[in-house]
């Protein structure tokens, strides 16, 4: 048989397609050529490919004519996860494997000189790219066999080698090999939630009720949020509690943000589909690239993304770098973030949670009860104010000022503002809005477009009034009525009201603007 063909993927961000990988030995001027647009890594792949095959025991069609299609044609190729599947294509094609064997299956890997099989990021949304094109089987090195069984009703072989692989194919034994070396993967705990964040709990908190309160609401309707004031007044030990309050991600979630983990390789192979939001914080010095995604070659994902359905807390925001700042605008806005690099325009989501920190002057120490005063000039407090505000204040829906707490705190702490409390009331308006918005692109309050809440779930004509006021007043932008609109939604849900009236707006309006929250809704909270 001259002509044989087998299957891979081409991935772009988290989008896998299904690649035709078509190889034709025939009569001609030896030599080996590959088309379809590969990139570099990709071409080096034929002297990978010749060497791996000779090198395993098998025979090279020297003295014929290789043609390697990856079609189609036309979608640009990348990486080295095509090596096997070029290997086998060619070996099909000199009858060294038996073509029916191929149909239906998908091979990635990277072969090393001797043969051997190496792994490859995003082998996740690969198999799940396959499998949604009726790929029934997949071949993948041995140490991703546990991440490519999570997608279901694909059957998942590991080899550790081209030989086993072709073994396999032919339905003989498979030889000795040594093992695969598994991908450095990191720090990847810290992605999973660190377990620091599993043994806090918001009854270590005292004197923060309103701040508990803006993060419950926050937490419940998937609400960006701005907290400022001195430092030591509590601002990062509320933002590690909040994973904790919020459920588990639901199956759709967790693979969207496992696919992520896989992109970027960060993902435990052991440890299954990732159902506990996460939780990232990078330093205010991290890079673009880092935060939003980017890099040099395949785009991965920023701590943005891999942050999806979780919480994404940037401390010290003012003294981030201003390009960091500006990027942050798409995420905030629409949950995802566009990458756009030449030919290649990728598309990862990004609704993460998002949680900005902020002290009020470069020195920290205004507002501060004890410590230190405040010996900042007012044109740097100016300056460093100047960076949080704007643009990006307009794309938060909360913002809230937080005081140190006074003794007499200490003296009423009665621990009831668990974790687990506010987690349970989290839950239940978070199902609500689930039956709400069922059979939609969104699933919370704070991702729902606002053209859909005025037409289909409007506030009441006296709440509406109320928000229409503080624009004319100069309070509100159109974009921040839109948010008090979805916050109102919001408040409503956690208080058990139907719809939201003038009570819900001016909460919402109060913790749009930074404004202190009534008693009697304390009260009514904290009941």
């Amino acid at each position: 048989m001259a002509f044989a063909q087998t299957h891979s993927v081409a991935l772009q961000g988290a989008v896998g397609h299904l690649i035709d990988v078509q190889a034709d030995v025939s009569q001609g001027v030896v030599g080996t050529t590959l088309v379809g647009r590969a990139d570099a890594s990709l071409n080096e792949g034929r002297d990978r490919v010749r060497m791996a095959i000779t090198n395993s025991g098998l025979e090279w069609p020297a003295t014929r004519r290789i043609t390697v299609l990856l079609a189609p044609a036309d979608l640009p190729k990348a990486g080295t996860h095509y090596d096997l599947a070029i290997a086998v294509a060619v070996l099909a094609a000199a009858d060294a494997v038996p073509a029916r064997a191929l149909a239906r299956t998908a091979l990635i890997g990277e072969l090393s000189l001797d043969g051997g099989l190496r792994p490859v990021l995003g082998v996740l949304p690969m198999v799940l790219a396959a499998s949604r094109r009726g790929v029934d089987r997949v071949v993948v090195p041995e140490p991703h066999v546990a991440e490519a069984s999570l997608v279901p009703g694909i059957e998942v072989i590991g080899p550790r080698s081209l030989a086993q692989t072709v073994a396999m194919l032919r339905g003989d034994l498979p030889p000795e090999a040594p093992p695969v070396p598994e991908l450095s993967r990191g720090s990847y705990l810290r992605w999973r939630g660190a377990a620091r964040l599993d043994e806090v709990d918001m009854a270590d908190l005292v004197g923060l009720d309103e701040a508990k309160f803006a993060v419950e609401v926050a937490a419940a309707g998937g609400h960006h949020l701005l907290l400022t004031g001195a430092k030591g007044c509590g601002k990062t030990s509320l933002a590690e509690r909040i994973p904790g309050i919020l459920p588990d991600l639901d199956t759709d979630e967790a693979i969207e943000l496992t696919t992520l983990h896989s992109l970027a390789g960060s993902l435990d192979p052991t440890g299954g589909l990732i159902r506990r939001p996460p939780y990232s914080a990078p330093h205010h010095d991290a890079s673009k690239a880092s935060l939003v995604g980017g890099g040099s070659g395949r785009v991965r994902p920023g701590q943005v993304s891999m942050a999806h359905g979780g919480v994404l807390f940037l401390d010290e925001f003012a003294l981030f770098r201003t390009d960091v700042i500006d990027a942050l605008r798409e995420p905030l806005e629409n949950g995802d973030i566009t990458i756009a690099r030449g030919e290649e325009v990728v598309t990862l989501p990004a609704r993460a949670m998002v949680v900005l920190a902020s002290n009020p002057c470069p020195c920290g120490n205004a507002g501060a009860r004890v410590g230190r005063p405040c010996e900042c000039r007012p044109m740097e407090i100016r300056e460093y104010n100047r960076r949080v505000r704007g643009p990006i204040s307009d794309r938060i829906d909360i913002t809230r000022v937080l005081q140190p707490p006074s003794p007499q705190h200490y003296d009423d702490f009665t621990g009831r503002d668990a974790t687990a409390r506010i987690r349970a009331k989290v839950t239940a308006a978070r199902a609500v809005q689930a039956e709400r918005y069922a059979g939609r692109d969104w699933r919370l309050n704070g991702q729902a477009p606002g053209a859909e809440l005025r037409d289909r779930w409007p506030l009441t004509l006296d709440g509406a009034h109320q928000v229409n006021l503080a624009v004319l007043a100069g309070q509100l932008s159109r974009r921040g009525a839109v948010r008090v609109h979805r916050l109102a939604w919001t408040v409503a849900d956690l208080l058990g009201v139907e719809r939201p009236g003038v009570p819900e707006v001016m909460t919402a309006l109060d913790l749009r603007l930074g404004r202190s929250l009534p008693e009697s809704l304390m009260r009514r909270w904290a009941a």
